[in-house]
């Protein structure tokens, strides 16, 4: 199989798809590697790192996808890039789709099989090529919304964890999932108020027991977000739906209601967000005003720390790659159910009930068995 890597085009994404460890590995196995020219360098991994590893670099990136089956970059293609793929190429990628419906039609058109790293869905129902993501992500929330809270960068000056004598900040997370625990796990370790807001009992029991009663867990109701926000310094959305579109919690209502200067980080903003008034940013224009709570809204939030990233995604999804590599695309979707459950599109189907649910597209269940 020939796999091509693509350099990232969204605003100050450095992360890459592929470690020079794993194009060493493919072309051990027989396979062939071209990546884009210098796609490697923001995380550290030069173009020669990858050619001694066998790959090809490759300048065109329209020249790269035409000359693969198997295309594969962080996070989701651009319009160009999917006009220069043909029917049957397979893309492998992060692709939150829920809130796309001109790249999901583009896709469908063009009859690519596109496998979603954040769908891939194991039978316990695990995400474990979101997860490493959502690790990331969580503990940079808190991290940036307490950076936000200061006064020079237009929050409402406070520290989260305090001083002796001196209230604490508050953070309320809405979602006690991977991004809600790890973003729950840093505020504490701030020192701030935590509250955390979940509908999953156990997953509220879980976090109680762990932290000793030292943050506040709340069945997250209307009543319940609505007391918390209102009373809170910073807010984390961490409701994320594997494929669907982010359930809208925190309303345009409810947000002028809160704090002046306090501050939003929704990190569900790549699903449609599960606050009203987020809307998508970038890494040089993170935030923005709505009545004077500060949002930001970045969906690619772990390209600020590519290579941590970069090493925790790219382990994390190489052993699938190998496997669509060394079977085939339809082979391995046959023979991995977790895998096959991350296939969005399958050439001009959709094939993820969320995400069909979601554009009010029809859903089809996999398909690739006719083909097997």
């Amino acid at each position: 199989m020939r796999v091509g890597v693509l350099k990232e085009t969204k605003d100050r994404e450095m992360r890459i798809a592929l470690l020079p460890s794993g194009a060493q590995s493919l072309v051990a196995a027989g396979h062939k590697v071209f990546v884009e020219a210098s796609a490697g360098e923001g995380s550290g991994f030069g173009d020669h790192m990858y050619e001694e590893a066998g790959a090809e670099i490759v300048d065109d990136p329209s020249e790269l996808i035409g000359a693969v089956d198997i295309v594969t970059k962080v996070k989701e293609p651009t319009l160009s890039e999917i006009d220069a793929m043909r029917e049957g190429q397979a893309l492998f990628a992060f692709l939150h789709l829920a809130p796309e419906p001109k790249l999901t039609d583009r896709i469908l058109t063009h009859g690519i099989i596109a496998i979603g790293y954040e769908t891939v869905q194991t039978d316990d129902g695990t995400l474990p090529l979101l997860v490493p993501m959502s690790e990331v992500a969580g503990r940079l929330s808190v991290q940036i919304g307490s950076h936000l809270l200061q006064a020079d960068q237009g929050g409402r000056g406070v520290l989260l964890g305090g001083v002796p004598g001196v209230r604490r900040g508050s953070v309320v997370v809405i979602g006690g999932g991977i991004v809600g625990t790890a973003a729950v796990r840093v505020a504490v370790g701030f020192g701030a108020e935590v509250n955390v807001l979940d509908v999953d009992h156990r997953r509220l029991a879980s976090l109680y027991d762990i932290y000793r009663g030292e943050l506040g867990t709340l069945y997250s109701n209307a009543a319940n977000i609505e007391r918390a926000v209102l009373e809170a310094d910073l807010v984390v959305g961490a409701v994320l739906l594997p494929g669907a579109r982010a359930p809208r919690l925190v309303s345009e209502a409810l947000v002028s209601r809160m704090k002046p200067g306090s501050v939003i980080v929704d990190v569900a903003v790549d699903q449609g967000g599960c606050v009203e008034t987020i809307r998508p940013t970038s890494h040089s224009n993170p935030t923005y005003l709505v009545d004077n709570v500060l949002h930001y809204g970045v969906p690619n939030m772990p390209g600020a720390v590519p290579r941590t990233s970069t090493f925790a995604l790219a382990n994390a999804t190489f052993p699938y790659l190998q496997q669509l590599c060394d079977l085939g695309v339809d082979e391995a979707l046959n023979e991995n159910s977790v895998l096959a459950r991350g296939v969005n599109c399958y050439r001009s189907a959709c094939t993820h009930a969320g995400v069909a649910e979601a554009l009010g597209l029809p859903y089809v269940e996999r398909p690739w068995l006719s083909r097997s």
